[in-house]
């Protein structure tokens, strides 16, 4: 078909780095770090089947019927008592929109705030998935410098003052991809300046209960006097991702236009699934849960952090997460992660290139590994195949590099 019968914005729009990697690792044999998968085993299949059947049967015509955009008011309560209470927000039910899964709250945010050319600060590096997103609206980009504490507040009012975003999009808590979370201390700082210039900040809290060390933390909507914080979270790692529950916190007034955005995208997520969650949270000890997902993840967390310092060449550097599913990888500037996934692929292992998580496509030396999906012994396996292939990278790219190349 002839390309201008296509929208402009189609141009600037291209398939998800991670799922085309992820069609390559549906093949059994390979050793997949790539996505962001939580453990299936941990899925309460059966839990889920029980309540299942019980909906149908007690509340089956109400669950299939449709219902209010705004999502179940049950289960929205109970968000609002959890954010309120582990969180620290000051939420209201009426300040809850259930989505179908965290990407419709990209998906709708960038309808109700970007129009072409709007600048979007984000973290550097970023949300991949946010990106394109966004990319729909075809807004500028501008990164903000992170370290390990979180967005680098060094300069940002100057720039707040010379050319302000239209909105700021950060993932604070266990970030995807770098696995960083932000101190308290950047939290109120970032949040001061925001409150300052009036800028509204679209939070990403996909894995903000994935916690596995005691790290002092809350919500950025807890320092918002002035309803500028878009809290987007989600089930899908602290239950499962297929039911696609998740929703949107915001004021009102915020809330308002997405509720008007997503009634004309799909009317409403699915009212089956959000009572069928709302049934597993009242029937179940979801606390008890949680807490069996965070061990397994921990475990996995520190197999491939030892397995990293164990195998890797001398000198590289990556994130030791409390928390979420990643670490990040910085590598020599001489190896390209896309030429190393090539040979790891060869190996059986894959992973996803750090390119994709910028805007501009930068640092084409880094690499972002998932630890959620896979047990101890088969990481441990994964990372000695992902160091032998680097070191091969390193080598033909570099012979000097072989010399300090470990083990």
């Amino acid at each position: 078909m002839n390309q201008d019968r296509f929208a402009r914005r189609m141009a600037g729009m291209s398939t998800s780095e991670v799922r085309e990697i992820l069609k390559v690792t549906e093949r059994p044999e390979i050793l997949s770090f790539a996505g962001g998968l939580p453990a299936p085993e941990l899925f309460p299949t059966e839990e889920l089947a029980v309540q299942a059947r019980a909906l149908l049967e007690e509340e089956g015509v109400r669950a299939l019927q449709y219902a209010p955009t705004e999502g179940y008011l049950p289960l929205r309560d109970w968000i609002t008592e959890r954010m309120n209470t582990v969180w620290g927000t000051q939420v209201t039910s009426s300040e809850i929109l259930i989505t179908s899964g965290s990407q419709q709250g990209l998906d709708l945010t960038a309808k109700v705030f970007l129009d072409e050319g709007d600048l979007v600060w984000c973290e550097s590096p970023t949300y991949l998935a946010a990106l394109g997103a966004f990319n729909v609206a075809m807004p500028r980009y501008e990164e903000m410098t992170t370290d390990q504490d979180g967005v680098i507040l060094d300069g940002l009012e100057e720039r707040l003052k010379k050319s302000p975003p239209k909105i700021v999009y950060v993932i604070p808590t266990f970030q995807n991809p770098s696995g960083r979370t932000w101190s308290m201390e950047r939290r109120r700082g970032f949040m001061e300046l925001m409150t300052k210039y009036e800028i509204p900040v679209i939070e990403d809290n996909a894995y903000y209960e994935v916690r596995f060390d005691e790290v002092e933390y809350c919500s950025l909507k807890s320092f918002d006097p002035k309803g500028l914080v878009i809290s987007l979270a989600s089930f899908s790692k602290v239950l499962c991702p297929g039911l696609r529950v998740a929703w949107v916190a915001a004021a009102p007034e915020v809330l308002a236009r997405y509720i008007v955005v997503k009634q004309s995208t799909d009317l409403q997520t699915s009212n089956f699934n959000q009572m069928l969650v709302y049934r597993f949270l009242k029937a179940y000890d979801f606390d008890q849960r949680l807490q069996r997902i965070c061990d397994t993840y921990r475990v996995r967390r520190d197999a491939m952090v030892a397995a990293l310092e164990e195998e890797l060449p001398v000198g590289m550097g990556f994130t030791r997460p409390a928390g979420g599913m990643f670490v990040w990888l910085e590598m020599p500037e001489a190896v390209d992660a896309h030429a190393l996934l090539q040979r790891c692929l060869k190996a059986f292992v894959a992973f996803v290139p750090g390119f994709a998580f910028y805007p501009e496509k930068g640092r084409r030396n880094t690499a972002r590994l998932n630890f959620s999906n896979l047990p101890p012994e088969k990481i441990r396996h994964g990372v000695r195949i992902f160091a032998r292939c680097l070191a091969e990278e390193m080598e033909a790219r570099q012979p000097q590099a072989a010399l300090t190349a470990g083990k």
